[in-house]
Formats: C-alpha cells, sequence, structure tokens
C-alpha cells in the first residue's frame, strides 16, 4: 500500500477513535493540538491500528507514535517487519 494510502486510513481510524472529522486530520496532529487526543484515547488507537493493520506495536514504538505522520511511518516499517 502506497504511504499516501495508508495515512488516509490512519486519518480515518484516528478521526473515529477521536471524534473528529478525518480532513481536519493533518501528519503534525499530535495530542499537543488535538485536545480529544488524550493517553485512553491514544490507547484506543492503539488497539484499532492493531486490529486493522494485522500488526503488535511494542512498547517503544507506541510511545513513539506522537503525530499523524510517525504512526505512519511506524505502521510502515511493522508491517514490513
Amino acid at each position: 500500500m502506497a504511504t499516501e494510502g495508508l495515512k488516509d486510513q490512519v486519518c480515518e481510524l484516528a478521526a473515529d477513535i477521536f471524534g473528529v472529522d478525518p480532513t481536519d486530520l493533518g501528519p503534525e496532529t499530535s495530542s499537543e493540538t488535538l485536545e480529544s487526543w488524550d493517553s485512553m484515547q491514544h490507547l484506543n488507537l492503539v488497539l484499532a491500528l492493531e486490529l486493522e493493520f494485522g500488526v503488535a506495536l511494542e512498547p517503544e514504538e507506541i510511545e513513539a507514535m506522537t503525530n499523524i505522520a510517525a504512526i505512519v511511518e511506524i505502521i510502515t516499517a511493522a508491517r514490513e517487519a
């Protein structure tokens, strides 16, 4: 899957979890810029990502998911591993 398609898929999942419109999310969207992105919703997003993409994320990867762009990079690497 192309990175752009993956980004769109991640944004759709994140928008669903955070209760926002997918078009409100961009590569730099983070817990600092999105009020509904708290620790509980971060865990919900991680679970949704693992289910959607069939990956098991390590604690270090979960902690590094600080914005949408980082999430796309981590999911890409996890799927290639």
